[in-house]
C-alpha cells in the first residue's frame, strides 16, 4: 500500500509539472528577486497565485494568513516566506475530514458531469477500485441522452467485473435507476454507481431529472447511504470552478473528482474549488490506468506541487 502511494506521489509530481512551471517558477523568482517583504512583494505574489488559478478568494485568504505570520515571526527575508506560503495554501484546503463513508456501507453514488470530463472513465476506475477491495458493484447507465455512453460504460463494467444495468438511448434515466436499485437489492450489492446526466446548459431539466432519480432512490432504497460526486476536467481551470458552482446549485454535491490533472497548467484550481465551495475534492486523476485515480490528499498535493523536478529524474525527494 505504501509502495502504491509512493508510486502515485511520483506520478502526481510528474503530472503537476505544467502547473509547477506555471506557479512555482514565478514564486521562486519572486522569493529570490526581492530583497525585502514590502507591498510590491505581496502584489506580485497575489498576481502569481491568481494567474495560477488558485482563485481570488483563496488567494486573499492565503495572503492575509501570510502577512500575519510574517508580522508575528518578524520575518524579513522573502526566501524565508516559502514554507509559510506552503503552509497557508495547505490551510486553505483543510475542510475537515474527507469522508469515504460510501466505500464501507451499502450505498448509492450518483456521478454527475458534463460531456468530455472523463465521467465514464471515472465510474469505471471507481468500480475497479471497489471490486479490488472485494465489494459487489452494480453500475447504472442513467445518462441516457449521450450517444454511446452506455456502450462505453458497459466496457468498463465488464473490465471491472461489475454488474451493468442500461436503458435505451433517450429513455427515462429514473427508470434505469429503478431497475438498477432492484438489481442491487437482488444481488446484495455493496455499491450502486449511477452515471447521471450533466447537461448544464439546461439546469432546470437537470434539477428535475436529479429530483426524479432521488425520489426513486428514497422510495426504493431508503436505507442506502447517499453520495453525489461531480467530475470536473482539471485542464479547464476557472471553467471547472464555475461548473462546480452550477452543479452545487442543482444538486447536493458531497464530493468532487478532478480528472486530467496530468496535462494541466491549471492545477491550482484544486485550491480554489475547496476554498470557495467548501466541497471536498475526493479523488484526483493523473492518467489513464485504474491506478491513476486515487483518493485526494491535500498535503500530498501541495507537497507535489512544490517538489523540485529533479525528483522525477532520480526518484529522490528534496
Amino acid at each position: 500500500m505504501a509502495e502504491e502511494k509512493k508510486g502515485f506521489f511520483r506520478r502526481l509530481v510528474s503530472g503537476l509539472t505544467k502547473t509547477r512551471q506555471n506557479i512555482v517558477s514565478g514564486l521562486d523568482s519572486l522569493f529570490h528577486g526581492f530583497s525585502s517583504i514590502d507591498e510590491e512583494f505581496y502584489e506580485e505574489l497575489e498576481e502569481i497565485l491568481i494567474m495560477g488559478d488558485l482563485g481570488v478568494k483563496a488567494t486573499y485568504a492565503i495572503l492575509d494568513d501570510l502577512r500575519e505570520k510574517v508580522k508575528e515571526q518578524h520575518i524579513k527575508e522573502p526566501a524565508d516566506c516559502k514554507q509559510l506560503l506552503i503552509d497557508s495554501i495547505k490551510a486553505q484546503m483543510q475542510i475537515g475530514e474527507t469522508a469515504y463513508e460510501f466505500e464501507n456501507r451499502k450505498s448509492v453514488v450518483l456521478v454527475i458531469g458534463v460531456n468530455g470530463v472523463g465521467k465514464t472513465t471515472t465510474i469505471g476506475k471507481l468500480a475497479g477500485k471497489l471490486r479490488s477491495d472485494g465489494k459487489k458493484v452494480v453500475i447504472a447507465a442513467a445518462d441516457t441522452f449521450r450517444a454511446a455512453a452506455g456502450d462505453q460504460l458497459k466496457e468498463w463494467a465488464d473490465r471491472a467485473n461489475a454488474e451493468f444495468i442500461g436503458g435505451q438511448e433517450g429513455s427515462d434515466p429514473a427508470a434505469v435507476v429503478y431497475d438498477a436499485v432492484a438489481a442491487a437489492k437482488a444481488r446484495k450489492a455493496d455499491v450502486l454507481l449511477c452515471d447521471t446526466a450533466g447537461r448544464l446548459h439546461n439546469k432546470k431539466n437537470l434539477m428535475e431529472e436529479l429530483k426524479k432519480i432521488n425520489r426513486v432512490i428514497e422510495r426504493e432504497y431508503p436505507d442506502a447511504y447517499r453520495e453525489t460526486l461531480v467530475v470536473l476536467d482539471g485542464t479547464t481551470g476557472q471553467n471547472a470552478l464555475s461548473q462546480a458552482k452550477q452543479f452545487a446549485e442543482a444538486a447536493e454535491i458531497t464530493g468532487i473528482v478532478l480528472t486530467k490533472m496530468d496535462g494541466t497548467a491549471k492545477g491550482g484550481i484544486v485550491v480554489a474549488i475547496q476554498s470557495e465551495l467548501g466541497i471536498p475534492v475526493k479523488y484526483i486523476g493523473v492518467g489513464e490506468t485504474i491506478d491513476d485515480l486515487q483518493k485526494f490528499d491535500s498535503d500530498d498535493f501541495v507537497n507535489a506541487l512544490f517538489t523540485a523536478d529533479s525528483y522525477e529524474e532520480d526518484g529522490e525527494e528534496e
